[in-house]
């Protein structure tokens, strides 16, 4: 924050008094100027950089504990000359999964001896690059009681006089019934210092088993910020309400045989659905709505999924159908189509063709307004519209999203978004009607305004209903910035036999971004200039092979496939990023196989790490938009300074 203008006296007097709260002498003020400008030398905290989780809970755990191979590049630092790839390996583990390794430890015999000490010298190096008051409020969030003896250990002074003191601390703690729990905590206090801060650049929710877990598991990172995603949006709209977006995300639950995850997970029921399509679909040909994990599941049960997944189906289209009507500024008239389905020849017009239907059994659609839900589908999505408002974990989760997120972020030179900033054939920025022809930076603040408006707005007024509606826009919308399609076919996936209807083309945006000039006006549409300056993407899986730094390292695309759903597309288990006082390194993960090999085998996620950006020198903190930040307190705290001995402040 600046200064009010120096001409606004009776302003700029207030703020000082203010600060003068905090600094309540010029020897205070002075302290504190001091202290901030040793800290601009620091070098920079590591950024990690990561996308399109897809409720992968025991795959981002790991990625998180190991954050993305930085453990283990610094045991190789510390004792790469002293122990074996196969001890650094178990040591990597143990930092982990703390519990689970040291049990196994125990079953072996193994000392502790030795380990200790290692583990008070990572935790040294990890925590070298912050102040020691932050390494102090770390390691006491992440280790709690045992932060004091924690802190001192790390902080161990090489003086003689004290030797005996801290070899007295070592075997106290050795023969204690506290030491598992204690290097328990040392392991959590490490993890916590490794990565400074945590970009999670979309899409948490849908086709994996648990998004709630990786909530959960997001939820305990100190530092971390979050770019919205299509499907965030979704869920974002189904907890404010919207049945469309209700519909929706149990439609993809389903998909995936995800019923664990809604019941369990957010106590959402599927009762009413589950009666209503037994009565509706059970005993009709449901071979197009088996769930993917079918093998996994119990033929009753998958048979009982899939009347589910056809029944909340219909009921999706035609709340879209009546979504879309209501809204004519979101341009998807072309979406609305249930009232050219021909059910008794089996055909549907969709555009200027006419497709055969792979199922037209379609016993809830009225032939006078197909859109018009009948009493059990109302009865049922009110029940799931209550379901999704009424929970309490559901509501703490999506306004941790609301006040952790944003459309997109600009910190430290780069540009952070999901999908993209939509763009027109000629590759100039898109005037969107559904954000009243808003484009670039202003569509991006447009469509973070609308999401707030939906969950947060009166209950009842215009700004909710139209704000819920825009959650579902983003979510499928016809260039969504979100989606970054020009048109979702969710409807002929389902009912469709022709592949050439089902394809969702993309926005332009992804055939220019290997134009410097698209990146670099891009960029500077936000504020963003410099040959430092880049955008980093999610959203569209990169191959294995496929470069996925764009535009001469401008631009760079981090969604490798993290869900399983993708890993037979893709080949590989996801990219992330990594940004620190050296510069940016990108790594390309070999899909997780699985927690308890992880623990058993020392089996880490295999990653190959490319550095595609090196700094000439270390990257300090006053090169960065933390540093332009201490830098304006230093200012304000001098124009205190002055106030004190013009004797302005008292």
């Amino acid at each position: 924050m600046k200064l009010p203008n120096k001409t606004d006296g009776f302003y700029k007097e207030r703020y000082l008094e203010q600060l003068a709260k905090e600094y309540p002498s010029r020897t205070a003020a002075e302290c504190e100027i001091i202290r901030l400008n040793a800290i601009l030398e620091l070098p920079k905290g590591t950024e990690h950089f990561i996308s399109d989780i897809h409720a992968e809970a025991d795959a981002l755990s790991h990625l998180m504990r190991n954050a993305s191979g930085v453990i283990k590049r610094k045991l190789r630092v510390l004792f790469g000359k002293d122990l074996s790839e196969e001890k650094l390996s178990e040591l990597a583990t143990l930092i982990y999964y703390p519990e689970q390794k040291l049990k196994e430890l125990a079953e072996r015999g193994a000392s502790l001896e030795d380990i200790l000490p290692r583990l008070i010298a990572l935790c040294r190096l990890s925590g070298a690059k912050y102040t020691r008051a932050k390494v102090r409020d770390r390691i006491k969030r992440a280790a709690g009681e045992f932060h004091e003896i924690i802190t001192e250990l790390v902080n161990m002074s090489s003086e003689q006089e004290k030797a005996d003191y801290y070899a007295k601390i070592y075997s106290s703690l050795l023969r204690s019934d506290i030491a598992a729990r204690f290097i328990c905590a040392l392991c959590s206090a490490i993890r916590s210092l490794v990565v400074d801060k945590l970009h999670v650049v979309g899409d948490i929710f849908d086709r994996g088993a648990r998004a709630d877990l990786v909530m959960d598991e997001l939820m305990k990172q100190g530092e971390i910020d979050f770019q919205w995603g299509n499907h965030d949006a979704l869920w974002m709209g189904a907890a404010a309400g919207s049945e469309a977006c209700c519909a929706a995300a149990v439609a993809n639950s389903l998909a995936y045989g995800n019923t664990d995850f809604l019941e369990i997970g957010y106590g959402i029921t599927l009762r009413a659905l589950s009666e209503f399509a037994a009565s509706a679909y059970e005993g009709t040909n449901l071979s197009r709505f088996m769930p993917r994990c079918s093998s996994a599941l119990s033929r009753k049960k998958a048979n009982q999924i899939a009347a589910m997944y056809k029944a909340i189906s219909v009921i999706r289209f035609k709340l879209e159908g009546k979504l879309i009507e209501r809204n004519p500024d979101f341009r998807m008239d072309d979406r609305r189509l249930l009232h050219k389905i021909d059910r008794k020849n089996r055909k549907i017009e969709i555009g200027k063709n006419i497709y055969e239907l792979a199922d037209s059994y379609f016993p809830t659609m009225s032939n006078r307004d197909p859109y018009e839900l009948m009493t059990e589908e109302a009865e049922v999505i009110a029940s799931l519209v209550a379901a999704f408002t009424h929970s309490a974990r559901l509501k703490m989760h999506v306004e941790f999203l609301y006040k952790h997120g944003s459309t997109y972020k600009c910190e430290n030179g780069n540009l952070l978004f999901h999908g993209c900033i939509p763009l027109d054939d000629e590759y100039e920025f898109l005037r969107l009607p559904a954000a009243a022809d808003a484009y670039g930076k202003g569509l991006m603040d447009y469509c973070d305004r609308l999401a707030r408006e939906g969950y947060f707005a009166k209950v009842g007024s215009p700004e909710k209903k139209r704000g819920q509606d825009f959650l579902w826009f983003l979510w499928h919308g016809k260039n969504s910035p979100l989606a970054a399609r020009t048109k979702m076919t969710s409807f002929e996936r389902l009912f469709v036999k022709d592949k050439e209807a089902k394809k969702e083309p993309r926005n332009p945006y992804y055939k220019a971004w290997e134009d410097r000039n698209i990146s670099r006006k891009i960029l500077e549409e936000f504020g963003l200039d410099g040959e430092q300056a880049h955008i980093i993407n999610g959203h569209i899986p990169i191959k294995k092979g496929e470069n996925p730094i764009k535009d001469g390292g401008r631009l760079i695309v981090i969604d490798g496939g993290f869900c399983s759903a993708y890993h037979g597309r893709t080949g590989i288990g996801g990219y992330t990023l990594i940004y620190n006082a050296d510069g940016m390194m990108l790594s390309a993960h070999e899909p997780f196989s699985g927690k308890e090999n992880a623990i058993k085998r020392n089996a880490d996620i295999i990653s190959v790490r490319s550095v595609f950006e090196r700094s000439d020198s270390k990257i300090k903190i006053k090169q960065t938009d933390k540093g332009q930040r201490l830098l304006e307190k230093i200012e304000h705290l001098r124009e205190l300074i002055e106030a004190y001995d013009r004797g302005k402040i008292k």
